[in-house]
C-alpha cells in the first residue's frame, strides 16, 4: 500500500494564487499583432493554399470583420516568426492587404509545433493526399524524436507511449478517421516523385497502384511518367505489382514497362478521339464551346434516325 501512486494531484502555482479572469489575460497577453514580413511560413508545410473560391470568401471575411480566430506562431532564435496554424489567415490577410495578423505567440520546440501543425489541420473539409502523406509523416517523425517508437512495418505494432502527444499509427487513424494501414499507405506516397504524386491527387493513379510504385527507385518512376505521357493511360494495379517484383529481380528495364504498360486491361474501353478544329467547323458559331458535347450527341442521335429509316424504306 505505500508503494500505490495517488490520484490526487497537486494544484500549481497559478491554481492557488491566480484567478480564471487572470489567466484569461495571462493568455491575451500573448496574442498581438504581428507584422507580416516577420511572419515565416513552417517549413515544408505540407497543407497547401490555394486561391480559390473559399480563399476569396475568406479575403471578404477578414475585411469586414478581422481575423477571429488568432493564428498560432512561435518566435524563432533570429526574432522572426514561424507559422505553426493560419497559413490560409496568413494569405487572406495579403491579399486583402493587410500589413499584420493577430497572432497567439506559443512557446513550443520544432517537434512539439510540428505536431501541432498537423493536427490544426485535420479538421479541414478537403485534403488531398499528397497533402495527407507528408503530414502523416512529419507528424510521425516528430513523435520518434521526442521518444515515441512507431514501428510501420510490423504486426502487432510495437508502442511506448511517453506523454499525451505519443500517438501511435493507430491512434492518428482513429482520430482522422484512418486505419492502420491506410495512414501507412499514405506515409509510402512520400516515396513518388512529384508526376506520380501529382497523378495520385488528380484520381489518375488509385492508392494501391501507387503504393507498389513508391517501392521503385526514381529512375523506374520517371520511365513510368513517360509512358503514361506517351500512351495517355496509368497502370492498374495488376501491372504495378509485376513491376514492383521485376524491379526486386532487377528485371524492370524501360522496355520492360513499356510492355506492361501497353498491355489492354479487361476494363479497358477504346478511346473514341475527336479532332477539335475538325468537330467545331460543323457545329454553328452560336453554339458555345460548352455546349459541344450536347450539340454532337444530338446530331449523333438525329443522324442515327435516318440511317434507320433510310434502312427501313430501303427494305420495303
Amino acid at each position: 500500500m505505500a508503494n500505490r501512486k495517488s490520484d490526487f494531484t497537486l494544484p500549481t502555482f497559478d491554481d492557488i494564487f491566480s484567478t480564471q479572469d487572470m489567466r484569461d489575460e495571462a493568455k491575451l497577453s500573448k496574442i498581438r499583432d504581428i507584422p507580416l514580413e516577420l511572419i515565416d511560413d513552417f517549413p515544408d508545410h505540407p497543407f497547401k493554399v490555394r486561391d480559390d473560391e473559399d480563399m476569396f470568401q475568406l479575403v471578404e471575411s477578414i475585411k469586414e470583420r478581422g481575423v477571429i480566430t488568432p493564428a498560432t506562431i512561435r518566435q524563432k532564435e533570429d526574432g522572426r516568426y514561424e507559422l505553426i496554424s493560419g497559413h490560409r489567415r496568413k494569405r487572406a490577410c495579403e491579399l486583402a492587404g493587410f500589413d499584420t495578423l493577430r497572432c497567439e505567440v506559443v512557446d513550443l520546440n520544432r517537434d512539439e509545433a510540428t505536431i501541432l501543425m498537423v493536427e490544426s489541420n485535420y479538421q479541414r473539409s478537403q485534403i488531398l493526399p499528397s497533402e495527407k502523406a507528408f503530414a502523416y509523416k512529419m507528424r510521425l517523425e516528430a513523435m520518434k524524436r521526442q521518444g515515441q517508437r512507431t514501428d510501420l512495418t510490423s504486426t502487432p505494432l510495437v508502442e511506448k507511449l511517453s506523454g499525451k502527444n505519443a500517438l501511435s499509427v493507430t491512434q492518428i487513424g482513429e482520430q482522422v478517421g484512418e486505419s492502420r494501414e491506410q495512414v501507412r499507405r499514405y506515409i509510402r506516397l512520400t516515396n513518388l516523385v512529384p508526376e506520380l504524386l501529382e497523378f495520385v491527387d488528380e484520381g489518375k493513379i488509385k492508392m494501391r497502384p501507387a503504393v507498389e510504385l513508391s517501392y521503385l527507385d526514381e529512375d523506374c518512376q520517371r520511365d513510368i511518367v513517360d509512358e503514361i505521357d506517351l500512351n495517355d493511360c496509368t497502370p492498374s494495379h495488376d501491372q504495378t505489382i509485376r513491376m514492383r517484383k521485376f524491379f526486386d529481380e532487377g528485371k524492370l528495364t524501360p522496355e520492360a514497362i513499356s510492355a506492361i504498360m501497353s498491355e489492354e486491361k479487361p476494363n479497358q474501353r477504346e478511346k473514341i478521339v475527336l479532332r477539335g478544329d475538325r468537330v467545331r467547323q460543323l457545329i454553328p458559331k452560336s453554339v458555345p464551346v460548352s455546349q459541344t458535347e450536347e450539340f454532337v450527341c444530338k446530331a449523333l442521335e438525329h443522324y442515327n434516325k435516318f440511317l434507320k429509316t433510310r434502312a427501313e424504306r430501303e427494305s420495303r
